[in-house]
């Protein structure tokens, strides 16, 4: 019994798979884009003419426009801390770290109250402080 071979080639293109790999790379950046977040606290800080990059250790405290008090250790999120806890918090940090700063970022409308309030704080025990501002708009 005799078969017969096809030898024919076909000159059709599927779709199929190539709609599959598009729709996955979509999938993949609509998934990977929503993990990334930026800082939680919105914080208008106020202008300045020079801005620099610390080097060193630093301790965030954020205080946004309804005074409230956020604390974060280097790369770490901000988590809400009340005023009070604050000095214990960095004294705890500078004990491990004795060569960390402490950035204060205050938004423009906090009340200059509050602002040496934290002042104080990091004058009492000798911590380095720096306010943190952003570039003036040209």
């Amino acid at each position: 019994m005799a078969l017969k071979r096809r030898t024919k080639v076909s000159a059709e293109f599927s779709m199929a798979s190539m709609t599959d790999i598009i729709f996955l790379l979509l999938l993949f950046f609509m998934i990977t884009t929503t993990v990334v977040h930026t800082n939680t606290i919105k914080v208008l800080l106020p202008q300045s003419s020079k801005t620099e990059q610390a080097q060193k250790t630093i301790v965030r405290i954020v205080l946004d426009a309804q005074n409230n008090y956020s604390i974060a250790r280097d790369k770490e999120e901000e988590s809400p801390i009340l005023f009070d806890e604050i000095e214990s918090y960095l004294q705890n940090v500078v004990s491990e770290n004795p060569e960390m700063y402490v950035a204060l970022y205050a938004d423009e409308t906090v009340p200059y109250r509050e602002i040496v309030k934290v002042l104080d704080v990091a004058n009492r025990n000798k911590f380095k402080l720096v306010l943190a501002t952003r570039p003036l708009e040209k």
